[in-house]
Parts: structure tokens; C-alpha cells; sequence
């Protein structure tokens, strides 16, 4: 593919509140002649861009109906050679389970350069909302960032062993796209980790509809049945979560 004067930019819209976004970001997106946003992008944001902007709505939410990647990646290159100033707009941060590595290798491979804006990532804009960290000198060393959707017949997570690593190592376990297989996490998570673990899921982070509930590893999946928890939501587990519980927060909190 011969190089145009189009350029393209993957941007991290963040968890949702408009305010999260970097100024950074907010200048691609203003900018942008052509916006390939995804389903969880609010529309605070999309509102950002120029009047004259064509948004085109690329919707990829796990456990939905959704825009074949193969397609997204046709649109954008197809938008470039014809001289747009392309924003791929996402959800959180491109790089952390936003499918951005993919989308980059796949234009470059065309001859198109890409650039990459960061942006909040889901797992710790939740966390923060409830007053608690992600590390702590007393309570966690670190953090595994971990997806509960795994690439169709590549499910070769092996949560046992993380489990493991993460008592051992005093480390929070944050993962995304886990709530259709919290059953499933939670018993091999349980084979490394006491059932007391504390754990809290996140639904909506950031944003105005933002409800969690404060459980332990034992009770997770019962939790999210009970609470009827779904996506898009995120799933901490680890000592920080104790935090929470320090804060005064309500096991479940609903804002209108």
C-alpha cells in the first residue's frame, strides 16, 4: 500500500467519564475526520469530535453481536488511502484488552504509520472510584492485569498457577471481560487462594450508572448472579480490596 496524506491514531477513550480523558486524546479526537468508535465508548465523548466528522459505530463488547475485526481493519485502511485523518476510539487504554496490538501490526504490515494515544484503563478507574489502590507497600507488590475472555479456543489461562504467584507474591489480580466465566475463574483461582480473599466487581466504572459489590473469592460468582452484576464490568481480587471496606463504602452501591 502506497503511503497517503491520511494518518490514523489509536485512542484510549478511557472507562467512560469524559473528564478521564488525557488532553492528548481530546485533541485527536477534535481533529479526527473519520472516528471508528467501539460500543463502550460514551457518547460525552464521541460529542467531542468535529461537527463535520463522520462517526462511524464499530460496536465490540464481549458476549455481544459484534463488528467483525477483520472489517473494522478494512474501514480504517480503506479511510487512509483516501486521505482522512482516522481516530480508532476505544474503550480504556488500546494496549491493556483493546485489541490495539492487532489493529497496529495489521496497518503497519499496509505501509501505514500509527500512532498511539493512552488512555485510563477500566481496572483502575474502578478501583480508584471506590477510594482504594490497585498496590500498596503493606497489602500488594504488584499488579497481573488478566482478561476472563480468551481468544476462541485459546483459553490456555492457567489460573491455578496465578492464583499461586499472586499469594506468594502479594500481588492484585485485575481482570476484565471475567463475569460469563466467574464461575469457572473463581474455582481454579480458589485452588491457590483462600476462599476469604476479598474481591469487589465493578460495573459501568466511572460513569453515573457505576454499581459494585464487595465479596470475597468464595462468594464471587454468587455475588454477581445475586447483584445481577453483567458487562462491561471488572473484577479486583487481593488485600486492596480491604479498602474498600475501610472507606465505609456499602457492600453495594446503585447510583441513579
Amino acid at each position: 500500500m502506497t503511503k497517503s496524506s491520511g494518518t490514523c491514531t489509536l485512542v484510549g477513550a478511557g472507562p467512560g467519564d469524559p473528564e478521564l480523558l488525557t488532553i492528548k486524546a481530546f485533541k485527536a479526537i477534535q481533529s479526527a475526520t473519520v472516528l471508528f468508535v467501539d460500543d463502550l465508548v460514551s457518547d460525552a465523548i464521541v460529542a467531542y469530535a468535529s461537527p463535520t466528522a463522520r462517526v462511524v459505530h464499530v460496536g465490540k463488547r464481549g458476549g455481544c453481536t459484534s463488528t467483525p475485526q477483520a472489517f473494522i481493519e478494512k474501514l480504517m485502511l480503506q479511510a487512509v488511502s483516501e486521505g482522512e485523518q482516522v481516530v480508532r476510539l476505544k474503550g480504556g487504554d488500546p494496549f491493556i484488552f483493546g485489541r490495539g496490538g492487532e489493529e497496529m501490526e495489521h496497518l503497519r504490515a499496509a505501509g501505514v504509520n500509527v500512532q498511539v494515544i493512552n488512555g485510563i484503563t477500566a481496572g483502575l478507574a474502578g478501583i480508584t472510584a471506590l477510594d482504594a489502590p490497585l498496590t500498596h507497600r503493606d497489602h500488594a507488590h504488584g499488579v497481573i492485569f488478566l482478561t476472563g475472555h480468551a481468544k476462541p479456543g485459546r483459553d490456555t489461562t492457567d489460573w491455578h498457577q496465578i492464583a499461586t504467584t499472586a499469594r506468594d507474591g502479594k500481588l492484585t489480580l485485575v481482570i476484565y471481560m471475567g463475569v460469563r466465566g466467574a464461575a469457572h475463574i473463581q474455582a481454579n483461582l480458589l485452588q491457590g487462594l483462600p476462599a476469604s480473599t476479598p474481591a469487589v466487581i465493578i460495573q459501568h466504572a466511572s460513569l453515573p450508572q457505576q454499581r459494585h459489590a464487595v465479596t470475597t473469592l468464595g462468594e464471587l460468582h454468587a455475588t454477581i448472579v445475586r447483584e445481577g452484576l453483567g458487562s462491561p464490568s471488572v473484577m479486583v481480587i487481593g488485600d486492596v480490596v480491604r479498602g474498600v471496606a475501610a472507606m465505609g463504602q456499602e457492600p453495594l452501591r446503585l447510583q441513579a
